[in-house]
């Protein structure tokens, strides 16, 4: 007999638990998809012209270029071997799930689909901090450009894919890999804006059987 009181399939993708006693830690947690693109937005084209004021502009959007680059690689590698090491107890599990388990539980919840800035402007700091160390003044600017265009991109993408059914080709095409990744095998399609890696890698979920029923979306 089915407990009609229980929730529904859909109702528990979407839900939004508290992941924080603290109330504030738990709303630091929860962040509107538009409040990356007001941070990173004027960021990038802070640094974009920075690098201008520094190079040609040949070598700015070179730069830029292989900043991107380098972030689909980012972005693969930290999905790969961040979000998904998964200690089975402890402080390890618990961080697991606040970082990247809670998403698999509930991957509809509108507001935890984009990286929260508590945690994407102090990473996006280190992350600048590096490739100044790195690059120095002259090259840095551009290519965190490029980094952190790819950054925006891919939460973007990610948001687009869990709440809206794409109708072009690419689209159907990213959404089906990361829903894959979901709902049949999350060793496979860690690549979200840039799947190529995964063919790459060797983990691509293309040999994967059709995902049946998928998360709601809106047309």
């Amino acid at each position: 007999m089915t407990d009609s009181s229980a929730p529904s399939r859909a109702d528990v993708l979407r839900a939004s638990p508290p992941m924080f006693d603290s109330r504030l830690l738990d709303a630091l947690s929860r962040v509107h998809p538009l409040v990356p693109i007001l941070i990173f937005g004027p960021a990038i084209v802070g640094l974009m012209a920075w690098g201008l004021s520094r190079l040609s502009v040949l070598a700015a959007v070179a730069l830029a270029v292989g900043g991107y680059a380098l972030w689909t690689l980012f972005e693969y590698w930290l999905h790969r071997i961040v979000f998904h090491f998964e200690p089975e107890e402890g402080l390890g599990a618990r961080m697991h799930w606040i970082i990247h388990g809670v998403h698999h539980d509930h991957p509809n919840d509108p507001l935890r689909l984009v990286m929260p800035p508590a945690v994407s402007v102090p990473l996006g700091a280190v992350v600048f901090g590096v490739l100044y160390l790195v690059f120095g003044g002259r090259y840095s600017p551009a290519l965190g450009a490029g980094f952190f265009t790819g950054y925006l991109a891919y939460d973007m993408t990610h948001y687009y894919l869990h709440h809206f059914r794409p109708r072009g080709r690419l689209g159907r095409m990213l959404r089906e890999r990361h829903m894959r990744h979901h709902f049949q095998d999350e060793t496979r399609g860690f690549g979200i804006s840039a799947p190529y890696w995964d063919e790459v890698f060797g983990t691509s979920s293309r040999g994967v059987a059709s995902v049946g029923e998928e998360p709601p979306a809106r047309n």
